[in-house]
């Protein structure tokens, strides 16, 4: 940072250049928890990367994958589609669903995504193309651009192959997942995913499904490398409540020594946690489907050297149960603010935001 930018003073900065100047996060993960945060994290700066799993082969991305054989295309969709400033016609446009015929049940945004890959010659290409169209905050990679399963083994030795599969074979086989592999084993991360690990500030991991979105990123050769080189501030955000065919019964050091497990080290420091009571209705009606609130005490982690911060995270909309994308964003930067303060021009964006 030269002298003159130092000498800028609070007064002049507006929220836009606070933003343009708040932390470098990476967020690593998939499915709807990463989506979620970052629509929170985009209003709080514009140095965002997500990196994104492509190992899902159900639903619309799993038939544009068979029948095209690309990557899968809808977490990178919901994603680009988080971080993006753009008309809500369009918006709706892109997360619109086809009702009939041979296309029901398929995203535009997917084609959308599917016909740039065409045009593009490679997914990551395609990724970037869709960004800019959109002119979203910040980056979207795809973790690995190579054509990669998950396979669960359980802890009775049976095994399953395909992300879409495991949840209806773990409740035959009726116990908990022992390890995922990524196959083929070791695929080489995208240069850029590992890049942005390097340079980042803070490095968030979830909230998502822990098997499915979070795990098949470490896997990836050079990731988890990457991560554990970085000096950034890693956070682990704990998902509101237990999930139904993945970790029925786990609790909070039940998630993070899984991470830790397949990371083969120990992949961060802190731990942010829900602390919001959840409606008794809500945990009822998530109790039918296997559910439950997952809360984290104090003292739950230190045995795995991971620090609790716990915060109120709950978005009860629309009848589900989530973290609220601007309670989490303020909460993550809150713990940045605390745990990697920086001088000169950034003290406006770290008193602006450090409170929550």
């Amino acid at each position: 940072m030269d002298q003159d930018h130092m000498k800028i003073s609070s007064e002049m900065l507006t929220m836009e250049s606070v933003r343009q100047n708040g932390y470098k996060i990476v967020a690593i993960g998939g499915g709807t928890g990463l989506s979620t945060m970052l629509r929170g994290l985009k209003e709080y700066t514009e140095n965002i990367t997500a990196i994104v799993t492509v190992a899902d082969d159900g639903g619309g991305s799993g038939v544009l994958r068979s029948d095209l054989g690309m990557l899968p295309p809808g977490d990178i969709r919901n994603c680009i589609l988080a971080l993006a400033n753009t008309e809500k016609s369009m918006f709706d446009l892109l997360n619109y669903r086809f009702c009939e015929g041979s296309l029901a049940g398929q995203s535009f945004g997917n084609l959308f995504l599917a016909a740039l890959n065409g045009v593009c010659g490679t997914f990551d290409e395609a990724v970037t193309r869709m960004s800019d169209v959109l002119a979203i905050t910040g980056r979207v990679l795809p973790v690995t651009t190579s054509d990669v399963h998950i396979e669960a083994e359980f802890e009775n030795g049976k095994k399953i192959l395909g992300e879409s599969r495991i949840f209806e074979q773990k409740k035959i086989e009726n116990c908990r997942i022992k390890r995922i592999r990524m196959i083929p084993e070791n695929p080489p991360a995208l240069p850029n995913a590992i890049n942005a690990i390097k340079d980042a500030d803070v490095i968030v991991f979830g909230p998502g499904s822990l098997y499915t979105s979070i795990i098949p990123n470490l896997l990836v050769d050079g990731i988890v490398d990457a991560v554990a080189g970085s000096d950034a501030l890693k956070i682990y955000v704990l998902n509101v409540m237990t999930q139904e065919g993945e970790t029925e019964g786990y609790s909070a050091a039940d998630h993070v020594r899984e991470l830790f497990r397949h990371a083969g080290t120990k992949l961060f420091d802190y731990c942010l946690a829900n602390n919001e009571i959840i409606p008794r209705e809500y945990v009822e009606r998530y109790a039918a489907e296997g559910a439950e609130p997952l809360y984290a005490g104090e003292g739950m982690l230190d045995e795995l050297g991971v620090k609790l911060v716990n915060a109120p995270l709950l978005s009860h909309a629309g009848g589900y149960v989530r973290h609220s994308p601007g309670k989490l964003a303020r909460a993550i930067t809150a713990v940045a603010c605390e745990m990697r303060p920086r001088g000169g021009i950034y003290v406006d964006y770290e008193r602006v935001f450090s409170d929550f």
